[in-house]
């Protein structure tokens, strides 16, 4: 985490996050829906690392893996192929929503090395306003690929990371959550352990938005285009 100090959420705007009712893995099918983020694998290394992996998210987040080798990556049979993966993981149960809105607080284990953090519905009025910050620019080509998948889906499949400054409340309640079996987990073929909590209680939940909306800004690390 890194950052400095910054205005707490201004009266009357918007809160900073709030939990969404997410799609999760059933925990059988954990280990075959996770994949890397969208744009790290190459179409070819995508298509390898989802072969003989029906589950797999690429078939999602990169569904020109699906068509012939050569195929574009952006055109509407690639956004429609998408869109019908997706339906089929909720229609067979690989991917569950949640009955009510939750905070998820995701660990990602490689060895000594552990990474946690909490996934929320962000505000956009912070992003428009600066609270949330950028420093990169992005390209409109990147920015319209994203829109079409997300309309396509009715979904958002690509996470932004952010950082922020150390919060001892946010702290004290992943310690709690963490602090019982997680309902996920499962170790990928890189050798990570990626292990999910739903924060469910009211009372966590409040307490991590009210946190959230006291604390200063909040920096994109990484998803500039999808922020965008």
């Amino acid at each position: 985490m890194t950052g400095s100090g910054g205005q707490a959420n201004p009266v009357g705007a918007a809160p900073l996050f709030r939990p969404f009712a997410g799609l999760r893995p059933a925990p059988e099918f954990a280990a075959e829906v996770a994949a890397p983020p969208y744009d790290v694998p190459s179409a070819a290394e995508a298509r390898e690392l989802a072969r003989g992996r029906r589950w797999s998210f690429l078939h999602v987040s990169r569904p020109e893996i699906d068509l012939p080798p050569g195929a574009d990556p952006r055109s509407p049979e690639a956004y429609a192929g998408a869109a019908g993966t997706l339906r089929r993981m909720v229609a067979d149960g690989v991917l569950r929503r949640d009955s009510a809105p939750c905070y998820y607080v995701y660990r990602l284990s490689d060895g000594g090395h552990v990474q946690t953090g909490i996934a929320a519905a962000a505000s956009i009025q912070a992003y428009e306003s600066g609270r949330i910050r950028r420093h990169e620019l992005t390209r409109p080509d990147k920015e319209t690929d994203r829109v079409r998948h997300i309309e396509a889906l009715g979904a958002q499949t690509g996470p932004v990371m952010a950082a922020h400054r150390p919060l001892a409340e946010v702290a004290g309640v992943v310690a709690e959550v963490t602090g019982r079996p997680p309902e996920l987990e499962a170790e990928t073929a890189d050798g990570v352990v990626h292990a999910l909590w739903a924060v469910a209680e009211p009372a966590a939940i409040g307490r991590l938005g009210a946190a959230f909306d006291a604390a200063g800004v909040l920096y994109i690390a990484d998803g500039h285009h999808r922020s965008a």
